[in-house]
């Protein structure tokens, strides 16, 4: 955008919300926005009135460059932050804006485009609009591509916002912005990490992290939980035929707790698929003792343990339906050239998960716990 002389990364999502790339000095500033050029422009046109939103971890700069008013939310590049972090940032956003009819909010992360166009998104659901309208307006003013939040995992977590705005109190009631309630954490039991129609590969190493709250800093770092390998399938090696044991998530609890009025329904589901997974590539690891994990988590796929990335996906505990998360190569991250070459046309990454309901757990309702848990 060409303003006052300066050709600089900067959009107007909307008249009081500013995308933009990160103020840069010395020599970064040469393919970045230089922090004086933008001084000057929002100096010239919204002097006083601006609040800065710094979504970089990898980089920082004085806030008296900016009057004191820069506000820090740091989340990893090409990652997701937590829903916490989420909620913050439009409640600050919101409250700067309601401040003052001048007032604008100016969002930047290093490029000003995934985690940028995710937080501004979110800004956007929380003002009224859904996350499809949201990312189709950011990707119009913000990219000349149309492309936008490109990363699926962001999409995902501006969907999840969505619905958690969906059951808040909305705007247009006379009482104020939404109160978004967060789900409560939701820890699971990992049983079974598969990747169907793979190809030109017969081991994927992965890494899977949670994001960990650490006292008195805004940003959650990924820990590591557990790492391991998806080997082969091979005929013969499959586990036994035992019928396993769940408990079903009921339609109408979001967050798997056991309703008033009706009891969890015991499903017995037998192992159907021995026959499915031999037609074509498939690469599995099946956890002898699950794993829980809980809130954000983050797994990597690795051609070789150290180096050589394939792709990833991040998703929150509290959003998984039925035990199952399934994700074809337009749902994962990064997926480069080396990525897609292990890819057959019908690959799937699929997460198995035990059941959600507080209280219960597979064992206390199998009459042969370990006849139950090898059946996956």
């Amino acid at each position: 955008m060409l303003i006052a002389g300066y050709d600089l990364d900067m959009s107007y999502i909307t008249d009081r919300v500013l995308a933009m790339s990160f103020p840069s000095q010395r020599m970064r500033a040469m393919y970045r926005n230089p922090l004086w050029q933008v001084k000057s422009v929002l100096d010239m046109r919204h002097y006083d009135h601006y609040k800065i939103y710094n979504l970089c971890i990898e980089e920082s700069y004085d806030p008296a460059h900016f009057h004191g008013r820069v506000e820090p939310y740091p989340f990893d590049d090409n990652h997701v932050p937590s829903l916490e972090m989420i909620r913050a940032f439009c409640e600050s956003v919101d409250s700067w804006l309601a401040s003052d009819p001048k007032n604008i909010a100016v969002i930047h992360c290093m490029a000003g485009k995934g985690r940028t166009g995710l937080m501004v998104c979110a800004y956007l659901t929380y003002c009224g609009m859904t996350a499809d309208e949201a990312l189709q307006l950011y990707a119009d003013r913000r990219t000349t591509n149309n492309e936008g939040v490109s990363i699926p995992s962001q999409r995902r977590y501006v969907a999840y916002w969505d619905t958690l705005l969906s059951n808040s109190v909305p705007r247009g009631t006379g009482i104020g912005p939404p109160k978004v309630n967060l789900p409560q954490p939701c820890s699971r039991e990992l049983r079974r990490i598969r990747l169907y129609d793979a190809i030109n590969i017969d081991t994927i190493f992965f890494v899977i992290s949670e994001l960990h709250e650490v006292p008195n800093e805004v940003y959650r770092p990924p820990v590591e939980v557990y790492r391991s390998s998806c080997r082969q399938v091979k005929k013969g090696y499959q586990r036994n035929s035992s019928p396993r044991y769940y408990i079903s998530i009921l339609e109408d609890d979001r967050d798997g707790k056991q309703s008033e009025t009706e009891e969890p329904r015991i499903v017995v589901q037998m192992d159907t698929e021995s026959p499915a997974i031999y037609q074509k590539s498939c690469l599995d690891h099946y956890f002898d003792k699950p794993i829980q994990v809980t809130g954000d988590v983050r797994v990597i796929f690795y051609e070789k343990m150290i180096g050589g990335r394939l792709f990833y996906c991040c998703f929150n505990t509290a959003f998984i339906r039925n035990s199952l998360l399934q994700l074809t190569i337009q749902e994962l991250d990064k997926v480069g050239k080396k990525g897609k070459s292990i890819c057959g046309p019908d690959f799937c990454l699929e997460l198995l998960f035990g059941p959600a309901n507080t209280g219960y757990s597979s064992s206390s309702i199998s009459n042969d716990e370990h006849c139950s848990d090898n059946s996956l």
